[in-house]
């Protein structure tokens, strides 16, 4: 995903077996107007997503793991990274262009293996 390119869409790549090659890119969402950035994975496999693109569109999108937008967590100002934290992974922060929110979600944040 790069934000300022146009079309804006995040893509899906498939990874190789030995974690080594990527192939098979394709569209997972198409932000149309809207302005993606940072994003972070929970444990089901949801991807959310820093968001811009003015009012009812600033915040965090949240995408299920076919690309259907499935919740927005609106914010008086464009987010621009997200980060699952606090002892349970469940406290989403979210970094606004002059601000630091958090709340806690009904999710858990992933982690790398």
């Amino acid at each position: 995903m790069v934000s300022g390119a146009i079309p804006r869409e995040i893509r899906v790549f498939d990874v190789s077996a030995d974690g080594t090659t990527l192939g098979g890119g394709r569209v997972f969402v198409d932000c149309g107007t809207g302005i993606p950035d940072g994003f972070r994975c929970d444990t089901d496999g949801n991807l959310w997503c820093g968001w811009g693109g003015g009012e009812g569109l600033d915040g965090v999108a949240v995408f299920n793991p076919t690309g259907k937008l499935i919740g927005r967590i609106l914010l008086p100002e464009r987010c621009a990274n997200v980060c699952f934290g606090g002892a349970k992974r469940n406290r989403l922060f979210m970094a606004g262009s002059q601000s630091v929110y958090a709340v806690y979600v009904n999710a858990q944040g992933a982690t790398l293996s």
